[in-house]
């Protein structure tokens, strides 16, 4: 009997990374998250996986012998919080959460996964923080090859935003073939997708709702006489991932994640008078442009730290901030994805997450060097 190769989730927020690499081919057994909002709808995209909200520094060699059972292991993913790594914030070398590298490396020590993959910010690269990533490394046990941090950027891979990140791998030779960095960093031949491939079919915001459990349903426009090959992608149904009332409500023409953010009439002015592909003077919000692309979207903080609203991008043509599934389509999320009724945990999701695409890319390359399936 063949079976998908297994995965685990760390610091798995809403699924990105997970995503992608269900749709390379992996199955999402357990996703672990400490922060249960971000986590708050993978069990609703991942319906088979067990969602874990806990602090992975909780869980031990016990845990997993009875989660996981005493089948190998066929990958590790994950991305640790990035905040005292990224060159955005204060960077701060005693920032508790730089710690959490360790804790990846660690679960790999204790799971012995055929291949591992960790995701991070360029800025772990940078000398007062490259010392975390090097400490962290020592954990890994000498049996797997370790290769060096590779540099990729969702924009190369099928998503519509320009989002740099660090890719660290690891596998084990004597049950996987050989990886290439440039298999896994190698830029797509396929053109890189616009803001106007990504979004351009999507509503225009609905009224927001005083229902906290609303999200934000609205029909797709009639009026778009094509849609393009990016967005009939993000408009399909998945037959085993997804929860069956997005699904459900997709075949009838209908989105969620479209409600919307209301402004004050001075900010729709400054707004109006932004030039495409301009910085906004007073709030620094960038406005997209049709034929470009949507710079990294960034996350903001959760309650246990202010609270903080990041950055949201201006539409290319109205006088307003992306919706939810706008800046789910430009971070390559499908529109079965759900995400959380609120708009400010829902970017906070986004803006966390490892860009679909990119994900989908790197397992691509590391399922094929593991065969097709594992036997039950």
């Amino acid at each position: 009997m063949e079976t998908k190769p297994r995965i685990v989730d760390l610091f798995s927020g809403c699924g990105g990374f997970g995503l992608g690499a269900e749709l390379a081919g992996f199955q999402s057994v357990v996703s672990v998250d400490l922060d249960s909002d971000l986590q708050s709808s993978y069990s609703l995209n991942f319906p088979k996986a067990r969602v874990v909200n806990a602090d992975v520094k909780s869980l031990d060699a016990s845990f997993w012998k009875d989660a996981m059972g005493r089948n190998r292991l066929d990958a590790l993913i994950g991305g640790p919080p990035c905040q005292g790594f990224s060159r955005i914030g204060k960077k701060a070398e005693d920032d508790p959460r730089n710690s959490l590298i360790g804790e990846f490396y660690r679960h790999v020590k204790m799971l012995n996964p055929r291949v591992f993959v960790m995701e991070n910010v360029v800025g772990l690269l940078d000398e007062n923080s490259r010392d975390h990533l090097f400490a962290a490394l020592d954990q890994v046990p000498g049996h797997y090859v370790l290769m060096d941090p590779i540099l990729v950027n969702a924009i190369d891979h099928g998503a519509p935003t320009k989002r740099k990140r660090v890719v660290v791998i690891g596998y084990d030779p004597t049950d996987v073939s050989a990886v290439k960095a440039e298999e896994i960093s190698g830029i797509s031949r396929r053109r890189p997708i616009t803001v106007q491939d990504a979004i351009s079919d999507l509503p225009t915001p609905i009224f927001d709702s005083r229902d906290s459990a609303d999200y934000g349903w609205a029909q797709y426009p009639n009026e778009v006489s094509e849609v393009g090959a990016y967005a009939r992608r993000m408009r399909a149904r998945h037959n085993l991932l997804g929860w069956d009332i997005s699904k459900h409500r997709l075949k009838l023409g209908e989105v969620s994640g479209v409600l919307e953010t209301k402004h004050s009439s001075e900010v729709v002015k400054r707004f109006q008078a932004t030039a495409p592909g301009r910085v906004e003077e007073v709030s620094r919000y960038p406005r997209l442009s049709w034929s470009g692309y949507c710079p990294t979207l960034r996350a903001g903080t959760g309650n246990e730290r202010g609270s903080y609203q990041a950055m949201r991008p201006i539409h290319p043509s109205e006088p307003r901030v992306i919706t939810v599934r706008e800046a789910a389509r430009l971070q390559g999320f499908p529109d079965w994805f759900m995400f959380h009724p609120s708009k400010w945990h829902s970017f906070r999701m986004i803006g966390n997450s490892v860009s679909p695409p990119l994900s989908r890319h790197i397992l691509s390359v590391l399922i094929s060097k593991m065969g097709t399936g594992v036997k039950a």
